[in-house]
C-alpha cells in the first residue's frame, strides 16, 4: 500500500486523512480536539504545545503499518494565526487566532500610518482587519514588548506544523497573502508594510516558496516523536481555504466552492488577481500557482443551529419542518447577523425575523427562513464575483450545512447554479494530501499538474448533487429583491 497523508489544523480540532493514491480511496481518518483561550475583550488564542499534542494524538490513532505506508505529507491550517518563536524556537507568546478581534485599534493605527485602505490595497491586495496577521504583530509590539524583542521567527499555524515535521522555516504564497505583509502581485514580502510595524520585522519573516516546492522532509526528531517514516516529503501546505480548493477541485476558472460552516465562505480559482477588499472579496494567492478570491460571511449554520435549538429539534426534524414550508417561507425573512457581519459590512448587525403575520407565524416557515437566509447572503457574494468578471458555472458545496438535502436544493434555487457535492467531506485534509502527492510525483521526475491530479482523485457524489428548480428559482428571484430592500431598510439600525 502506498499512501499520502493530509493534516488539517482547524480552530477546534486537528484531523489527519490517509489516502491510498493507487486505489484512490481514503484509508483512515483521525482527529483530536484543540482548546481555545477566549476572553471578553475579543481575545482568541491557542498554545503551540496544543498543536504538538494534537498531532501526536492523531498519528498515534493510526496503526503502525498504515503510518509506515505514508510516502508524503501535506498540511492545511487555519489562516492568519500569529505564531511567534524565539531563537530557540520556543513561543514568546500564545498564538493569536483569525477570530481574535482584540487588535482592532492596532489595525486602525497601522492602516492610518500606511496612508489609508487604498494604499494598503495597492501594496498588498487586501485591507488590514483584525482577522489578518499584520495587526496581531503590532499588538504584540504594543502590549508585550519583551516578547516582541525576543521574537526571532514568525509563522502561521500550518507553517508551525511544517516546522515540527521538518525543522525548516518557510512559508508559501497562499497562506502568506493572508498576513497582509505580502505583495500578492509580486509574491514578495512588502518592506513598506513591515517597516510600518517595526524596522526589524522584515528580517524575522521566513523565506517564501512556491506551492510546487517541498517545505522539506520529515526529520529524525519528528519521525521518532510522531512514529512516521524519516525522510518522506512534506509539501509546502497552505491555508485551509487554499487546501480546501484543491480538495474540491477548485483549481480552474469557473468553479466556486461554498463552505457552509458556522461562518460561510465562497471562493474560486483565477489566473489573475481578483479582489474587492472594501466590499468583501479578499485577494489571496492560491496554493496552486494562481489566485483565490474569497468572500467570508460570519453567519451561516450558526442561525440554523440556534433556531433548531430554540425549537428543540433534531437535525432531521428541522429539515422536515423546513420542507413543509414553501420557497420564500410564506413571506418570513430572517436577517441572520447573530455575530455581526463582514459581508454585507455590518459589524454591529443583529439577527431579526421579519414578515411575520397571523397567517404565517408557524414553525416550518421560521425553519425554512433560517436556511434561506444564508443563501441570500451568499447570492450577494456571487453578484460581486460576477461584477469583478468572475464567471461561475457551478458551485461545489462543503461543510456541515452541505449535508442537508433541502439546504442544498434551496442553495441551488437561490444561487441559480448547479450544486456539485464532492464525495469526501474533509476537503482541506484531502487537498493537503493531494498537494503532497503532487510534490512527491514532481520529485520523482513525473510530468504532472495539480489540475490533472484533482481530475483523477477528486470524486463527485452524483446522487447528492442537484440543479436549480426553474419554478423555485423564479420565486426566489422575487424574494431576493425583497431581501435587498429589507437589508437596506434595517442597515441603519445596526450602527
Amino acid at each position: 500500500m502506498k499512501t499520502v497523508a493530509g493534516i488539517d489544523l482547524g480552530t477546534q480540532s486537528m484531523k489527519i486523512v490517509v489516502y491510498d493514491y493507487l486505489k484512490r480511496t481514503e484509508v483512515i481518518k483521525t482527529s483530536a480536539k484543540i482548546d481555545m483561550i477566549a476572553e471578553n475583550d475579543g481575545t482568541r488564542e491557542q498554545k503551540t504545545q496544543w498543536y504538538r499534542d494534537a498531532l501526536k494524538s492523531c498519528f498515534e490513532r493510526i496503526p503502525a503499518e498504515i503510518r509506515a505506508s505514508i510516502r508524503a505529507l501535506g498540511v492545511s491550517g487555519q489562516q492568519h494565526g500569529f505564531v511567534a518563536l524565539d531563537k530557540n524556537a520556543e513561543p514568546v507568546y500564545n498564538i493569536k487566532l483569525w477570530n481574535d478581534t482584540s487588535t482592532l485599534e492596532e489595525c486602525k493605527a497601522l492602516t492610518k500610518k500606511l496612508g489609508g485602505d487604498e494604499k494598503v490595497i495597492e501594496e498588498a491586495g487586501n485591507v488590514i482587519i483584525p482577522s489578518f496577521t499584520a495587526g496581531k504583530i503590532l499588538w504584540l509590539k504594543e502590549h508585550k514588548r519583551e516578547a516582541f524583542k525576543a521574537m526571532r521567527y514568525i509563522m502561521l499555524p500550518h507553517d508551525y506544523v511544517n516546522f515540527l515535521l521538518t525543522g525548516n522555516y518557510v512559508m508559501e504564497y497562499g497562506d502568506a497573502s493572508g498576513t497582509v505583509l505580502l505583495n500578492a502581485k509580486k509574491h514578495i514580502w512588502s518592506k513598506k508594510i513591515c517597516d510600518a510595524i517595526d524596522p526589524i520585522l522584515y528580517e524575522k519573516l521566513p523565506p517564501l516558496i512556491s506551492p510546487d516546492k517541498a517545505a522539506g522532509v520529515v526529520c529524525k526528531k519528528a519521525s521518532g516523536e510522531f512514529g512516521i517514516p524519516e525522510g518522506i516529503v512534506v509539501s509546502s501546505g497552505g491555508g485551509d481555504n487554499m487546501m480546501g480548493a484543491i480538495g474540491t477541485g477548485t483549481v480552474e476558472e469557473g468553479i466556486l466552492t461554498m463552505s457552509m460552516g458556522t461562518s460561510g465562505t465562497l471562493y474560486g480559482y483565477s489566473d489573475n488577481l481578483v479582489a474587492d477588499p472594501l466590499n468583501g472579496i479578499s485577494g489571496f494567492c492560491s496554493s496552486t500557482g494562481g489566485y483565490l478570491p474569497l468572500l467570508c460571511t460570519m453567519n451561516c449554520t450558526v442561525v440554523t443551529e440556534y433556531t433548531r435549538s430554540l425549537f428543540g429539534l433534531s437535525v432531521k426534524d428541522f429539515d422536515e419542518e423546513a420542507a413543509k414550508s414553501v420557497p420564500g417561507a410564506d413571506g418570513v425573512f430572517i436577517m441572520p447577523y447573530l455575530n455581526g457581519e463582514r459581508f454585507p459590512h455590518l459589524p454591529h448587525g443583529k439577527c431579526s425575523i421579519e414578515g411575520l403575520t397571523a397567517g404565517n407565524y408557524r414553525k416550518e416557515n421560521i425553519c425554512r427562513a433560517a436556511l434561506e437566509s444564508a443563501a441570500f447572503a451568499m447570492k450577494g457574494g456571487i453578484e460581486l464575483f460576477e461584477k469583478l468578471g468572475f464567471k461561475a458555472k457551478e458551485i461545489r458545496l462543503i461543510g456541515g450545512g452541505a449535508k442537508s438535502a433541502i439546504w442544498r436544493q434551496i442553495t441551488a434555487d437561490i444561487m441559480g447554479f448547479p450544486i456539485v457535492m464532492p464525495l469526501y467531506d474533509e476537503a482541506a485534509a484531502l487537498g493537503a494530501a493531494l498537494q503532497a502527492l503532487y510534490v512527491l510525483e514532481l520529485s520523482e521526475g513525473k510530468k504532472v499538474s495539480i489540475a490533472s491530479l484533482c481530475a483523477e482523485h477528486v470524486k463527485i457524489n452524483g446522487t447528492a448533487s442537484t440543479v436549480p428548480n426553474p419554478q423555485n428559482r423564479k420565486a426566489y428571484d422575487a424574494r431576493y429583491d425583497d431581501y435587498r430592500t429589507m437589508l437596506g431598510c434595517l442597515s441603519g439600525l445596526y450602527k
